[in-house]
């Protein structure tokens, strides 16, 4: 009987757990985590950027306990390509101690060198260059990769043996059938992994919003060709900084039109100076315009580079905006373009910046009006494509908001997916894979799912700003506080001084003095109803109620209120 008990546990053993921290009901923040034999691999290790009312926040990156419970465990990280919702929470982990061999293609392992150089921990990991062409083998996974066409020039999707079989994590993906590369999305060795068997798909969902498929890369090239043709006086243009294949064609169109390109911005100036450096562009350092030449060539000769597509609010762009940038001034005849849409939740401030180039008086070209920019994420169109090529047994969309995954789901099942064999996951929801309750086939299930939280980066800190910090910043944000002071005699608890309010964020003092008075009145009339042995947490915390009733009473507010007692 007890051996019996025995096999049927090693049976409900899983042989594969996939394990995502990050990228699932969400755009960024991408990371996932495969576990077999308990050796773990990662796949990508981005950040995600604050939404506007995460006042503070710089950056949130994924959840690593699990990571970091297990460091042991980790045979190796794999970075897809080089943006940053995939590779910048890495020198976070790598600080807090993940020493596993790196491994990503040239150009991603450049940028990442970067960031782990300025985190003061290259020194502390092991980074290893691959190709399309590399397979490596690290405990019960062989990893091998396929080129990806995205807005990356180094992409890559993931094909990972597993004692399940092959999975396939995609990443970010388009089929471009004329990529400005001339390397469109390895579809010979899709085909060739669909007619072997895939038991597993890992596919981006961030444009199942999207019917068609997403146009060619050329259609941006020939914008740029109409918008250096038709400019009169300098070109500026913004666009991610990772997006090196944007800034090829920006170099390629502006010499076509006798300008020469200057970039701006500390990410950009980085990026361009490794993709020249690797080969990746095809301009020296020398030929970049320095900042003086920006300004002073004759306009019609002068394209700049920038960063802050997306309004980031310390960058390049915004700054010139703002007319707040130490080196370039935006003048009439300027023609700006923003090469980017904007990243769903970051709309506010990206609009903002749009209406503040148009108070520049420049003309302003942007997603709305003008065809600026292509998505580096296919459409529903090459989704379906993909699918049919692979023919997966199990699917898990990722990389996309919930509304993303579903319709990626609703598609898999369209192509032929058993509904049951398809995983909608958030952050932290477990499937396992193995032979459970005896079946000779493979079959998934939900595992236990993890507690997840996001973790926010808020300048030197890391994980210190949790939801209740927020919550008091908004608090704050919205209707400021006010703080009371009281000082007792600790013998007879006699006022001997207050009450006195100071307030920031609620009302000008100077203007309401007369509120003030009446505010501090009511505190009084707590005060002189209090026992002698009331402690003074509890008689803060009835002035607290009568300043929070008052200032609703009289304002219809709530700021945040801080009582300070004090006995002496």
């Amino acid at each position: 009987m007890a051996k019996r008990k025995n096999q049927q546990n090693k049976q409900d053993e899983p042989l594969l757990r996939v394990i995502p921290l990050g990228g699932l009901g969400e755009i960024g923040r991408n990371m996932m985590v495969l576990e077999a034999n308990e050796r773990i691999i990662i796949v990508d290790c981005g950040l995600m950027f604050p939404t506007h009312d995460m006042h503070g926040i710089d950056i949130i990156i994924p959840d690593s306990q699990y990571v970091m419970d297990r460091l042991d465990k980790v045979e190796a990280v794999f970075l897809t390509h080089g943006h940053e919702d995939h590779i910048g929470a890495l020198s976070y982990f790598v600080r807090e101690g993940l020493t596993a061999p790196i491994y990503a293609t040239s150009l991603t392992r450049g940028l990442v060198e970067v960031k782990l150089s300025e985190a003061k921990v290259l020194k502390d990991v092991e980074l290893h260059t691959v190709t399309e062409e590399s397979k490596v083998e690290t405990g019960p996974f062989t990893v091998e990769f396929f080129h990806t066409c995205h807005s990356f020039p180094d992409s890559v999707g993931l094909s990972i043996m597993t004692p399940i079989g092959r999975v396939i994590h995609t990443s970010d993906y388009r089929f471009d059938p004329t990529p400005v590369d001339n390397k469109p999305t390895d579809t010979e060795k899709l085909q060739r992994w669909g007619d072997e068997g895939v038991m597993l798909f890992m596919g981006d969902s961030t444009n199942a919003e999207q019917e068609e498929r997403t146009p060619s890369e050329r259609k941006v090239g020939v914008m740029l060709d109409e918008v250096f043709a038709k400019a009169q006086g300098r070109v500026l243009l913004s666009t991610f900084a990772s997006n090196i294949g944007r800034v090829q064609q920006i170099i390629t169109a502006a010499r076509k039109h006798n300008r020469r390109v200057g970039v701006v911005g500390r990410s950009m100036v980085n990026n361009v100076r490794i993709a020249i450096k690797l080969g990746y562009l095809d301009i020296t350092q020398d030929e970049l315009l320095t900042t003086d030449e920006m300004e002073q060539l004759p306009a019609r000769e002068v394209v700049v580079v920038a960063t802050g597509s997306q309004g980031e609010p310390t960058s390049a762009m915004v700054r010139m905006s703002v007319g707040d940038h130490r080196q370039i001034t935006l003048r009439e005849g300027d023609t700006v373009v923003l090469s980017a849409a904007p990243i769903p939740g970051n709309e506010e401030l990206f609009n903002r910046t749009v209406d503040n180039l148009f108070r520049q008086g420049v003309e302003v070209l942007y997603h709305r009006n003008g065809d600026v920019h292509v998505s580096g994420h296919g459409g529903r169109g090459d989704y379906r494509h993909m699918l049919e090529l692979l023919r997966p047994r199990f699917v898990i969309p990722v990389h996309g908001e919930y509304r993303h995954l579903v319709l990626h789901a609703q598609l898999a099942e369209q192509t032929g997916v058993k509904p049951e064999d398809i995983f909608v996951l958030d952050d932290g929801e477990v499937v396992e894979f193995g032979h459970f309750d005896g079946s000779e086939e493979i079959t998934a299930r939900r595992g236990e799912s993890l507690s997840m939280t996001q973790v926010f980066v808020d300048g030197l800190g890391i994980g210190d700003v949790g939801n209740v910090v927020l919550r008091d910043r908004r608090h704050l944000s919205n209707d400021g506080f006010i703080v009371c002071i009281v000082v007792l005699d600790e013998f007879d608890g006699n006022v001997l001084y207050g009450p006195e309010i100071v307030s920031r964020g609620f009302v000008y003092m100077r203007e309401n003095e007369d509120l003030i008075e009446r505010a501090e009145q009511a505190v009084l009339k707590v005060l002189k109803k209090k026992s002698k042995k009331m402690p003074v947490s509890v008689l803060e915390n009835k002035v607290r109620d009568a300043l929070g009733s008052f200032t609703a009473r009289e304002m219809g507010r709530r700021p945040m209120i801080m009582p300070m007692v004090m006995e002496v």
